[in-house]
């Protein structure tokens, strides 16, 4: 093989190369990526090299500083849902002939309340945990919390305010109202009730279901979050990835089916409880996030900013070290060659 056959042959591994790279289906700029993919794009592992770790410890305080009074008006929020839980409801009119669809048993809660705040808050936070230890993204882990803390706070002002303003009695009334079986009326048919003081509240918050709100609004965003994070939405055609997506929004409605199985609400109770939180959930996932179906669904608006705004500088250093490579291959191509030399003597220097 002659020295112009090498050269060929060394300019054609390179490009086939070169074409390997651009083409393969597991590094291209097409290919959907996970919250931790095993097989990242050159490209964009240039940029999060550049960018570094955004871990708890490194940019932590300087997030939380950024987004303080989003956690002040998170406060607040919290301080107005314990307000709405103290103050008494509406006390709407209830007669001696609507008793009839109120009689229905007084149960014990078969979702008990304390455990509402655990597998609607509390798990979703375990979850985004496990993907920031794999991922070491601040800005996933902090915005993701504080849009899950919004969607619950949120809904729960929204379900309390309407709840004190409507007073619809609770399909078990009758016997919080009462106890003994013993009804006693007004001149004009209402409820002269003598059951318990808080127990005669509460029968007084049936619209809509807080439990179903809350629900769906701490399910609801996890089920978003998943979606984003596994890519459900890639046009693969992988059926597993939905289940996992519409594993918490099936908890949520068992937990709706549940407040209607105890009489503690009406099924339009549950109904708009339900529509209520996974719209709330909907509303503050895409505040941090872009839609589950996007390309880059599975990151946060925040770091997508730091590494467009990194893009120009590693562009320009690819550019610079496109052209060094171009500069030393033009050198290489002007060398005088004497194709009538044999090889061996060019390759060890020899000259004439």
């Amino acid at each position: 093989m002659d020295f112009r056959s090498k050269i060929c042959l060394m300019n054609f591994r390179g490009f086939s190369r070169s074409q390997r790279t651009e083409a393969s289906p597991g590094t291209g700029d097409w290919f959907p990526q996970l919250h931790f993919p095993l097989i990242k794009n050159h490209q964009s592992e240039m940029w999060e090299n550049q960018a570094g770790a955004h871990t708890v410890r490194s940019h932590g305080v300087a997030v939380a500083r950024i987004h303080l009074h989003d956690w002040l008006i998170l406060i607040l929020l919290g301080v107005i849902l314990l307000v709405l839980n103290i103050i008494h409801p509406f006390y709407r009119f209830v007669g001696k002939d609507m008793m009839s669809n109120l009689k229905y048993p007084f149960k014990d809660n078969t979702v008990p309340s304390w455990s509402v705040p655990i597998y609607s808050v509390l798990l979703p936070i375990v979850v985004f945990l496990f993907f920031y230890l794999r991922r070491r993204d601040v800005y996933d882990l902090h915005h993701a919390i504080l849009g899950l803390l919004f969607s619950a706070i949120i809904t729960g002002v929204l379900t309390d305010a309407i709840k004190d303003a409507v007073g619809r009695p609770r399909p078990d009334f009758f016997w919080r109202c009462f106890p003994d079986g013993k009804d006693v009326y007004d001149q004009w048919g209402g409820v002269i009730c003598h059951g318990d003081n808080y127990a005669i509240k509460a029968g007084h918050k049936s619209f809509p279901s807080g439990h179903t709100s809350w629900s769906f609004a701490g399910l609801g965003f996890l089920s978003l979050y998943l979606a984003g994070k596994i890519q459900v939405f890639d046009r693969r055609g992988h059926v597993a990835k939905l289940c996992v997506v519409l594993l918490p929004l099936l908890v949520a409605s068992l937990v709706g089916v549940s407040r209607v199985d105890d009489y503690r609400h009406h099924w339009q109770d549950v109904f708009v409880g339900g529509l209520l939180g996974l719209v709330v959930a909907t509303f503050c996932y895409l505040q941090f996030f872009p839609p589950p179906y996007h390309i880059d669904g599975w990151r946060t608006y925040a770091y997508l900013q730091v590494l467009e705004e990194l893009r120009p500088n590693v562009q320009n250093s690819e550019a610079e070290i496109e052209i060094q490579r171009n500069e030393r291959n033009n050198n290489n191509s002007s060398l005088p060659v004497n194709s009538s030399l044999p090889v061996e003597d060019i390759e060890s220097g020899r000259r004439y």
